[in-house]
């Protein structure tokens, strides 16, 4: 449903010949204030047209619209204000958000299209940090999005698996490392032995040469180096593989920047071939400068590959596998340049499609006010977040409801989603500091305040214990109360909102709905006797089910689980 389209309809015979239906959807408004009606129609720009005041023009078009839909509809200035008609409007969205279930708000966007989307790509031989939280969960967020207007969403997690940084590792590894402390912690102290050949390097540069030299050994498939790299990247996938079962996300391919080693030199070859390349101080790279952009370097003076020439290979293996109506990488803004070149690159290649290449930036996560650093030490660990974050949960739970069986489960779904949350429910380019404490409360704008609310919407559909169906024909739909208005208003939202978040790859979109919708039903909550008994007993808890089904679809959406009781 979209009451938009009921203004537009009522509008278009009398503006069709000055204004498209297009145009005349483009300007209808809501207004601020609820008291001057649910839609207003500007009419400034017919003022050329009609050669009268505005003022004059939208008293004189009120006599002349089709009033049907409306219970009111008033000249109000340069602005003609509607009010809809509440009963017909509300048992209508009733009816088809139960009759649609959990795909109420689908929209065909992407016509069953591939979208590719890279996202948290942690880097081996380090653990999960708070660092790796916003690329996981907004990538996550973006998939769930993408699959509900029509996409078919391809988890990528390019790891970060290959690089100048495992000569680092090596290094440090055969200067400090001691195996039976490794294999009892191995990522713990894979993490110190890297940053203690930082620490080091700072009075001994003469390392990060080591370093260079150690990684082309590896580039090169001597014995050891791979031995001790494929040691580092089994033991790390199996530590992010707690982290993902915690946050419950998948990939569908774990595929890294080892993965295209072989996949680069067609790449190289071809850049080559059409002239794209330079050769400067002994590094092969692509001039970007008429985009303002800086070179793109593709091989170092030692042959030494970097990360765009990975990407270049990557970006071709997944058009070539998948062929993608949308590449996205969910990555941190820091990296907005490269992805300009990659693009800039692909284009010179000829490559049409690097046009469908997205990058999804994003703010960073502080802790007291200060980034955090694998270089430094400065490292929060993911896992231990998400269990503290559980701990809180149970806590809070065993106070509210110490009667509740399954409180262990429910505790691990309010926690974790009260991170995820958090992080979503923050527009994705800017930047928050880290508080649990604050983000595992039961108020405010939270996802346990979310959780809460849909648990409680549930315990007063199992209080009313009939069956409530999406078959209205027999039942009078008589709520015109403004609280429950706002609710029905609210969820006929809902498939715009999907629409501008997939548009803008913003989850914040959804997360803010999820918190004006529970926010909207606990007023009505508090002003409504639902379970009274009366002659709209039965609409009321028809609205009450409606809300709990677009509620707990957009928990869903945002990789967060609705529990049934809390």
């Amino acid at each position: 449903m979209n009451t938009k389209q009921l203004f537009v309809d009522a509008l278009a015979p009398v503006l069709a010949e000055h204004l498209s239906a297009d145009e005349i959807l483009n300007l209808i408004e809501v207004p601020k204030d609820t008291s001057h009606g649910d839609l207003a129609f500007p009419v400034f720009q017919l003022a050329r047209v009609f050669r009268k005041a505005p003022a004059q023009i939208a008293a004189d078009l009120v006599t002349e619209l089709d009033q049907t839909n409306f219970e009111a509809m008033v000249a109000v200035g340069p602005y003609i204000n509607v009010s809809l008609k509440r009963e017909s409007v509300g048992a209508a969205l009733v009816q088809e958000v139960m009759a649609a279930g959990s795909v109420y708000g689908d929209v065909n966007i992407g016509e069953g299209r591939n979208m590719t989307i890279d996202f948290s790509s942690p880097n081996i031989a380090k653990p999960m940090s708070m660092g790796h939280l916003r690329s996981t969960v907004i990538g996550n967020a973006i998939a769930n999005i993408a699959a509900k207007v029509n996409y078919k969403p391809v988890r990528i997690n390019h790891l970060g698996d290959w690089g100048t940084q495992f000569g680092k590792l090596i290094v440090a590894y055969k200067m400090w490392g001691d195996d039976a402390v490794i294999a009892a912690d191995p990522v713990k102290e894979l993490v110190k032995l890297y940053v203690d050949f930082h620490e080091v390097a700072e009075e001994k540069p003469e390392l990060e040469e080591e370093a260079r030299a150690a990684f082309k050994r590896l580039e090169d498939g001597d014995e050891e180096m791979i031995r001790l790299w494929t040691w580092f990247k089994d033991e790390s996938l199996a530590e992010f593989a707690k982290v993902y079962k915690m946050l419950n996300i998948g990939f569908d391919s774990f595929n890294g920047e080892a993965f295209y080693n072989d996949k680069m030199q067609p790449i190289i070859d071809e850049l080559e071939e059409k002239g794209i390349t330079t050769v400067n101080e002994g590094a092969t790279i692509v001039d970007l400068e008429e985009l303002n952009l800086p070179p793109a370097l593709i091989k170092k003076s030692d042959g030494a590959t970097l990360y765009v020439t990975r990407d270049l290979a990557a970006a071709n293996y997944r058009k070539e596998n998948y062929d993608f109506a949308k590449n996205v990488y969910v990555v941190g803004n820091e990296q907005s340049a490269h992805f300009k070149q990659l693009k800039a690159v692909l284009t010179k290649l000829g490559r049409e499609w690097a046009d469908d290449i997205v990058h999804v930036p994003f703010g960073l996560i502080t802790l007291d006010g200060k980034k955090l650093s694998t270089r430094k030490g400065k490292i929060v660990l993911l896992e231990e977040v998400l269990k503290e974050a559980v701990d809180l949960a149970l806590e809070q739970i065993t106070a509210k409801n110490p009667d509740l069986v399954n409180k262990e489960e429910v505790a691990h779904q309010v926690g974790v989603g009260a991170v995820i949350f958090h992080d979503l429910k923050t527009e994705r380019m800017n930047s928050f500091d880290f508080n649990l404490a604050d983000i595992v409360q039961f108020e405010g704008e939270t996802g346990p305040y979310v959780q809460y609310t849909y648990a409680r919407s549930k315990s007063i559909i199992r209080k009313y214990g009939k069956e409530i169906t999406g078959d209205l024909a027999n039942l009078t739909f008589d709520l015109t109360d403004d609280y429950s208005w706002e609710i029905v208003k609210k969820l006929i939202d809902y498939p715009r909102i999907i629409e501008n978040a997939i548009e803008r790859f913003e989850p914040s979109q959804v997360a803010k709905y999820a918190v004006s919708l529970a926010q909207l039903f606990n007023k009505y909550y508090g002003n409504t006797r639902i379970l009274e008994e009366n002659d709209q007993l039965d609409a009321r808890l028809a609205l009450v089910k409606a809300m709990t089904i677009v509620l707990k679809d957009a928990l869903n959406l945002l990789g967060i689980e609705a529990p049934e009781e809390m």
